[in-house]
């Protein structure tokens, strides 16, 4: 199992990068004093993973949150995500571009395809491609690709996904996907980790948190990471943003990591990647 320390703890990607297994998500975040605020309080924190999106509309905050940190920007890992209107080659470059802009950054550390369009992921890959030789992004990859998304892509491409992104919590598993992906050194990160809320109502984590002397949330970060996912919890409160991050001093034992995986049950709260129409 890799290595987890601390809050600034890495994974390599397949080129070498060094990513954050630990990260702040800003899906729902309010642009403006919201998301400046989450994004300071992260980094203030020790969070060095920034995650947004263009279809999120709060990336103008997140890069003032960057700015008025007093960490420098070399040292945070800052990703974000083309939507699905704006795919296609040309109009990946324009998005990568606007996007940039927003976030008034010179480069990113990585860059997602959010969603696999039918009949425009791989162009919109082609796109992503370019923008990585001529190291504007650092990375690149996807998000919500399944194995034979990812099979697609991966018959004409260039350069293999680095990252994918995927709704992951002990009701979604998907250990196949997960299995492809780490055969082939595609790094797998969690959206979602905790079931839209509805992992606090179960008993069974209760318990665990109860055993650990954990939070619920905590239980399942930590799952995420001993199964070498890495993790991006969205919150905007300061006290939760700090809270999510103390998972670095127990270990779940193997017989409970084996546990929630056992909860799986295929069932999604996002989201369909077979079957969305937006």
């Amino acid at each position: 199992m890799r290595q987890i320390t601390d809050l600034q703890g890495t994974f390599t990607l397949n080129n070498g990068v060094e990513m954050p297994y630990f990260g702040l998500g800003v899906y729902l975040s309010e642009d403006g004093q919201e998301v400046i605020n989450a994004v300071k309080w992260a980094l203030q924190t020790g969070y060095r993973h920034i995650d947004t999106a263009s279809i999120y509309k709060n990336e103008e905050g997140v890069g003032q949150g960057l700015k008025e940190s007093d960490v420098a920007r070399s040292e945070v890992f800052v990703v974000s995500k083309v939507w699905n209107a704006d795919q296609g080659y040309d109009s990946t470059l324009r998005a990568f571009d606007a996007s940039l802009q927003r976030l008034d950054l010179d480069y990113l550390d990585l860059y997602l395809i959010h969603w696999p369009v039918a009949h425009k992921y791989k162009e919109t890959w082609r796109a992503l491609e370019r923008l990585y030789r001529e190291k504007r992004i650092r990375a690149i990859g996807v998000s919500n690709f399944m194995q034979h998304h990812l099979e697609d892509v991966m018959e004409q491409a260039e350069v293999v996904p680095m990252v994918n992104q995927m709704e992951f919590h002990p009701y979604l598993v998907q250990q196949p996907l997960l299995d492809f992906c780490k055969a082939r050194g595609i790094q797998y990160e969690a959206w979602s980790p905790m079931m839209q809320g509805k992992i606090f109502a179960m008993d069974s984590f209760k318990e665990l948190a109860s055993k650990y002397k954990k939070s619920v949330a905590q239980i399942v970060l930590r799952w995420d990471l001993q199964k070498g996912v890495i993790t991006i919890p969205k919150s905007v409160k300061k006290e939760r943003i700090q809270r999510n991050a103390e998972i670095f001093d127990f270990e779940l034992s193997a017989e409970d990591v084996a546990f929630l995986d056992s909860l799986d049950k295929g069932q999604r709260f996002g989201p369909d990647p077979d079957n969305f129409d937006f």
